[in-house]
């Protein structure tokens, strides 16, 4: 067998509405590329249930509470794609009993997921897809999410939590000395104690935020040692275990006043996930485009964006939705709450609310096709594609490649935020090269 393989990655799949009745060229050429490789990988970011009666929604959502129909996976089979996660920070929107429904569903329909389960190891473990080209494993984690989200381990007395699989990190403010002693002497004023501080005069903890003293001002992230080190085992399991590994990161970080370069912690992890056998690492949950690194002649991909956005057809919201957007939670309807989530009323002394809508960006995205030989990236190209931003609430989120401008606007972006990392794309008639 020789080694290479063709593989195809889009970003967070929000899908509501099917994509089998649509033809137009540019969507079908689309749907061409992803079904001519030989492993396409997308975020499953829907959960899949029928309302069933432990599927309550949760407390805490990701933002819009994720569900569509359970025969839903099959319209992302029909465009081609036979791998996926779902750790991302809907994951638990409808509490264990949606957690579960899904994972019954993907199961049902012969689907190869990995980044949630029944506790930890199970959340954690590589799923593995077996092809004529060779065995490619999946792990799948999630940076963004609340609390009570995040997997817990079993233990030989006591079952584990189900949720998915975490990548949490540690955030520290870097400050100046001078500011720091304002800091000490305010927590003074307030009459705050009971925080067991650090011995170094140059750390203190205030309102549960650590404030260290440095030349380097702003925030600061650290990936949790345990994630850490959790996910890279399971990496390095499934470098023994297959011909391929790819590792998916869901995370909304951005880096210190610049949300368009992910936060430290991400960068540290993806770098440490290619060191420790990961063929590539695909990023998303930023619901925009971010750079791209090669490292070691594999590719990191910090986010890939939006492939389908189709968070405004989602056909039932649960009465804190409603709330939230100060609706009447028992008679208003999910449009009257995505109307009020697009154009929110002002709010005196505030920053005008935005919602995705806003900004092109959010509707602007690339595929990347990948061709291995051997364990080295052989040839990267970037298909552009856009989203239908201007369109109407029922035909926008779908995907179809850009052509023209566009086309030309969108690798220009990638070519921008990629700088940074060394990476060189190039625009080859409306497609973008990178050079390796």
């Amino acid at each position: 067998m020789n080694k290479e393989i063709t593989l195809v990655a889009s970003g967070d799949s929000l899908i509501t509405m099917r994509q089998s009745v649509h033809s137009e060229p540019d969507f079908m050429e689309l749907v061409e590329i992803i079904r001519s490789a030989d492993v396409a990988f997308t975020n499953h970011e829907m959960l899949l249930h029928d309302y069933e009666e432990d599927c309550y929604p949760a407390a805490q959502s990701g933002g819009t509470y994720t569900r569509a129909a359970p025969s839903i996976i099959n319209e992302l089979r029909w465009m081609g794609y036979n791998l996926f996660s779902t750790a991302n920070n809907h994951s638990l929107d409808y509490s264990y009993g949606g957690l579960f429904a899904t994972k019954a569903y993907l199961e049902a329909a012969g689907v190869t997921y990995a980044g949630t389960g029944r506790d930890l190891a199970e959340a954690r473990a590589p799923a593995y897809l077996d092809t004529v080209k060779g065995r490619v494993a999946l792990i799948a984690a999630c940076s963004t999410f609340a609390p009570f989200g995040r997997a817990g381990d079993s233990r030989r007395d006591m079952r584990g939590r189900p949720g998915l699989n975490p990548l949490r990190y540690d955030t520290w403010y870097e400050v100046r000395p001078e500011t720091l002693e304002r800091i000490k002497k305010i927590s003074e004023e307030m009459g705050i104690d009971g925080v067991i501080q650090s011995e170094d005069p140059g750390e203190f903890h205030f309102l549960r935020t650590k404030y260290v003293a440095g030349p380097n001002v702003g925030s600061h992230t650290k990936g949790n040692k345990s994630d850490l080190e959790g996910n890279l085992e399971s990496i390095r399991e499934a470098a023994r275990q297959a011909d391929w590994v790819l590792f998916s990161l869901h995370a909304h970080e951005g880096a210190w006043k610049d949300t368009e370069r992910p936060a430290e912690f991400i960068e540290e992890f993806a770098r440490a996930a290619v060191d420790a056998g990961a063929h590539a690492v695909i990023g998303h949950g930023h619901h925009a485009m971010r750079g791209i690194e090669i490292r070691e002649g594999r590719p990191i991909f910090y986010s890939l964006g939006d492939f389908i956005f189709q968070n405004q057809t989602v056909e039932r919201m649960p009465a804190d939705f409603y709330a939230r957007y100060k609706l009447d939670p028992y008679s208003g309807t999910p449009a009257d709450a995505y109307d009020a989530r697009t154009t929110p009323k002002p709010t005196p002394g505030r920053r005008k609310p935005s919602w995705f809508g806003d900004d092109e960006k959010y509707w602007i995205s690339v595929v990347p096709q990948m061709r291995f030989d051997g364990d080295a990236l052989d040839e990267l190209k970037l298909y552009p594609i856009e989203l239908g931003w201007k369109k109407q609430r029922s035909q926008r989120g779908r995907p179809m490649l850009a052509r023209g401008d566009l086309a030309d606007k969108i690798i220009g972006i990638m070519t921008e935020l990629s700088e940074p990392y060394g990476t060189e794309v190039l625009n080859r008639d409306g497609v973008g090269v990178v050079s390796l």
